[in-house]
């Protein structure tokens, strides 16, 4: 009896085992209907991409003839660019949105399915055998899990905090020079030009959010261009002097390394920005046939190594720990180097495979 009962048994191994088999298959269903909505929001923002093109031509030859021009056709011609413009910008937003929760769902998926694959090859049928070493595993890939959803709260708050709320200003100065055409139509021409000025800034924030969400170039021309690029912004964006230095095969690599290596890059860049009080750093990327080297030194305040990882390790934060996590999912290292007044360095090195 005690045989049988125990060839029957599930093991917690063989239970995560297919709790997780059913996430992915619930991801790959949500990608289905995701790539639908993709297809339709692009047909819909190519519709308004042709309707704002039309409105703002209209308002040129408005803005050509405007001695001519009654001013309710005025009004009309602006409140209606106004309304393709903010319709047009928020189906670009959904799209946008949409796309990036494809490309983290395909990541996430992509890591689902190498642990199912390396966990059904390693749980014995019978369940016994193995849990510490699984155990780890999976506290690895919850950590990474913690860490993707501590960044979309970051990025949520970094939206509301800037896009969103200056398109509520938006809203805001728009009802003015509406209401200030009735009655002072030069004061609501020079509230338009302050309302195009703050659209402009506001669409350069978009495109920087945008980039530090995912930059598209990534996919398309790879690691260093990338990187060469995001440090000029981040250069531009912050007065920090960085020195890029590249080296090696200047080649692509897989998807999940290259962007491994770029978020670990720039989880390092901005830890410069914000705790170094750094005045100068260095970028210096590496590859060859074996490995990808990425180190980031700046000649900041430095810290205790020891004391730093030991506090990381006590308070449960997910940056630096998911940092060396993530290195060593990869095969690769981390090293970190800092002395109290003495700068910083940081070296990952990971194996290197070609896309």
């Amino acid at each position: 009896m005690s045989n049988s009962s125990a060839e029957g048994e599930v093991s917690p191994q063989q239970l995560v085992v297919a709790e997780s088999r059913k996430e992915y298959d619930q991801i790959q269903r949500e990608l289905k209907e995701i790539d639908v909505l993709i297809q339709q929001s692009t047909g819909e923002v190519e519709k308004l991409a042709r309707r704002n093109a039309q409105t703002t031509n209209q308002l040129r030859h408005i803005q050509a003839n405007l001695d001519t021009v009654p001013r309710e056709d005025i009004q009309e011609a602006y409140d209606s660019v106004l309304d393709a413009q903010q319709r047009l910008f928020t189906m670009r937003g959904q799209l946008e949105k949409l796309q990036s929760d494809q490309r983290n769902m395909e990541r996430y998926i992509g890591l689902l399915k190498r642990y199912l694959d390396m966990m059904e090859t390693q749980v014995p049928a019978s369940g016994s055998g193995g849990g510490r070493v699984r155990s780890a595993e999976q506290n690895t890939v919850a950590r990474v899990v913690e860490a993707q959803e501590g960044e979309r709260r970051r990025l949520s708050r970094a939206m509301h905090d800037g896009p969103a709320q200056s398109m509520t200003n938006f809203i805001l100065q728009a009802e003015i020079c509406q209401r200030l055409f009735e009655t002072d139509a030069s004061r609501a021409r020079t509230e338009l030009v302050a309302l195009k000025g703050a659209a402009t800034d506001t669409f350069q924030q978009i495109r920087d959010f945008i980039f530090e969400l995912r930059p598209m170039m990534l996919d398309d021309l790879g690691l260093v261009p990338t990187m060469r690029r995001y440090a000029e912004r981040f250069r531009e964006k912050h007065g920090l002097s960085i020195e890029v230095s590249i080296s090696g095969k200047d080649r692509r690599l897989e998807p999940h390394l290259e962007i491994t290596v770029f978020r670990i890059v720039q989880e390092l860049l901005n830890n410069v920005r914000d705790h170094a009080q750094a005045s100068q750093s260095r970028l210096a990327i590496e590859i060859d046939d074996d490995q990808v080297r990425a180190a980031v030194d700046d000649n900041g305040i430095g810290f205790n190594v020891e004391e730093m990882l030991a506090a990381s390790n006590q308070s449960q934060a997910v940056g630096l720990n998911t940092m060396y996590e993530r290195v060593e999912m990869l095969g690769g290292k981390l090293n970190i180097e800092s002395t109290p007044g003495q700068g910083t360095h940081v070296e990952v090195v990971v194996p290197a495979l070609s896309d």
